[in-house]
């Protein structure tokens, strides 16, 4: 074997033991950052059980505000709704900041685009509805529940669908669906085509789960 090989082989031998040294550091990057957020974790819930009840309301309206909640339990009792589904679609499309638009022209707490609220409105006979009333809570979220109602029937209950529709178009879930038929797929949140879709199907049934044990009394639960 000619001497010109031994330094590929040294080479070789130097970028395995440099990676088996950088895997190493990674692995113990991993346990320290999971020792520091098990500790956060755990130093928050003491905390928290340390507050006083009207400290402990204000961590909770910030972390998981909640607004119009008479107008909530109101539409959901019209539509037939979760009031917390309702609070975790706001949620999760506002923040429950009102005068919210979008680039794409989505306006107010369930962020509704005007065409949307024009068929909504057709749909429910609101002849003298304006765009401008969007900008309303009570109007807001009356077309909001209105809308998740609609989608709710449209896909048989499956709440799945529904969300999907709601934030990623009727159009491009009725094609996952089919597709997804055609080749016997899965049609879990998980196998939803779409990023900002999937994630935003799953925030939104965690929210609802975290608005029935946070604000079960102001959602009439």
């Amino acid at each position: 074997m000619s001497t010109s090989s031994h330094p590929v082989r040294r080479s070789a031998h130097v970028r395995r033991a440099r990676d088996v040294r950088a895997a190493a550091r990674r692995r113990v990057v991993r346990r320290r950052v999971a020792a520091v957020i098990g500790v956060a974790i755990g130093l928050a819930v003491t905390a928290s059980l340390a507050v006083p009840p009207v400290f402990r309301d204000t961590l909770k309206e910030i972390a998981l505000p909640l607004r119009h909640e008479d107008i909530i339990r109101q539409q959901a009792r019209d539509k037939g709704l979760d009031p917390a589904l309702i609070a975790a679609v706001i949620y999760a499309e506002s923040r429950f900041r009102d005068g919210q638009t979008s680039t794409a022209g989505a306006q107010g707490l369930m962020q509704i685009t005007p065409a949307t609220a024009r068929f909504i409105a057709r749909e429910s006979g609101g002849v003298a509805f304006t765009v401008q009333d969007l900008a309303t809570p009570q109007v807001n979220i009356s077309y909001g529940a209105f809308y998740l109602r609609y989608l709710l029937r449209r896909y048989g209950d499956n709440e799945i669908f529904a969300l999907a529709a709601y934030n990623g178009g009727e159009g491009n879930v009725d094609r996952w669906i089919v597709e997804a038929r055609n080749r016997d797929e899965d049609l879990s949140v998980d196998a939803i085509p779409f990023p900002e879709t999937r994630a935003y199907v799953s925030q939104v049934r965690s929210t609802r789960d975290d608005y029935r044990r946070a604000h079960a009394d102001a959602l009439g639960l």
